[in-house]
């Protein structure tokens, strides 16, 4: 039984700490909302984020990083990444001790380009045991809470890291595997949510599962073009970080990112999807990282590049479309090749 602290009370570290729970570790669930924070203690749930789902007594949470941190073993990190520098800045304050780091965000950083993994070791690398975590694979928060099968990738750099966060979640209902290619977990997770995007945004225009097949199946080439250019396993984007993510983020209303696409294929500004979402859409700033390294890399992405011009150069999704259909003709084995 361990203590963990998980940073983030929003839908996926409530679901994540509910695993823990059942796990019998001792969770503390961080978060600024004192409201909600109350709510979590005294009533067990948390109704804006995860209605009608109960909060296990062996989750306590807390507004006061220094009362979070006092005595854990590991520390999950469940933020947006916009939020990523400040929280890892308010942890650094108050640990004094190494712990495993594992991370369950999904995003990169625009303009730095740095994945999260990256951020948490420019922060904090004296507090690090070993390497950093990641967590991912197709995990609706909904589901997991509701403790329907689903399973994950864990991945470090150094595999008796990923083991043992590997035997902090596992149980009947959250199956996790590891994977040593921390690069190609970490990229696949964050790059899906653009293509979850585009085929929101589709079905928003009203097109059918042809567009959302072709959409995902291309996202995928240029998801793992980008991943094996930087260094990844290709093999990764065939597994659950990358077609398996892929697929549920792609096809599901619980998804954020689908939810903000459709909303932006209907005639929605994109401050208006935001405004309308009341949560972090990771897909939005990771599209602009994306194309940024695309740029940097010399990597064709052609669907991100028009959902780059969709979001920040207000290009008609319409026209987006069209100018992804009438490309020039290419060959799809020798796009596959990489």
């Amino acid at each position: 039984m361990a203590t963990i602290t998980v940073f983030g009370a929003g839908s996926w570290g409530s679901a994540l700490s509910i695993v823990l729970a059942d796990n019998n570790h001792q969770v503390r669930l961080w978060g600024r909302d004192e409201r909600q924070i109350q709510e979590i203690n005294e009533e067990r749930t948390n109704e804006k984020y995860l209605p009608g789902t109960t909060i296990p007594s062996n989750v306590k949470a807390y507004t006061n990083v220094n009362d979070a941190l006092n005595g854990v073993e590991a520390i999950l990190l469940v933020v947006p990444t916009k939020a990523m520098r400040g929280v890892l800045a308010e942890i650094r304050a108050s640990l004094t001790t190494k712990v495993t780091f594992i991370h369950a965000s999904k995003g990169i950083e625009p303009d730095s380009l740095k994945r999260i993994s990256e951020m948490i070791e420019e922060e904090i690398p004296e507090h690090l045991r070993k390497s950093v975590v990641v967590l991912s694979g197709p995990s609706h928060a909904e589901e997991v809470s509701l403790r329907q099968p689903t399973t994950v990738t864990s991945s470090s750099l150094h595999n008796e890291e990923a083991e043992y966060v590997q035997d902090l979640f596992m149980n009947k209902h959250f199956r996790v595997y590891t994977n040593p290619d921390l690069l190609g977990v970490e990229l696949g997770g964050a790059l899906k949510n653009i293509i979850a995007l585009g085929a929101g945004l589709t079905n928003g225009l009203g097109y059918g599962d042809n567009a959302k097949a072709a959409l995902m199946t291309r996202g995928l080439a240029e998801i793992a073009r980008l991943g094996v250019k930087l260094g990844a396993n290709p093999l990764t984007f065939a597994g659950l970080s990358g077609l398996g993510d892929l697929i549920v983020t792609c096809t599901s209303v619980h998804s954020r990112n689908w939810r903000a696409g459709n909303l932006l294929g209907q005639g929605n500004s994109l401050d208006e999807v935001l405004a309308n979402m009341g949560m972090a859409v990771e897909g939005v700033r990771t599209t602009k990282a994306a194309y940024q390294l695309a740029l940097r890399e010399g990597v064709e992405m052609p669907i991100t590049a028009v959902l780059y011009d969709v979001l920040f150069n207000n290009k008609q999704p319409q026209i987006a479309v069209e100018e992804l259909m009438g490309r020039v003709k290419t060959h799809e084995v020798e796009n596959l090749s990489f």
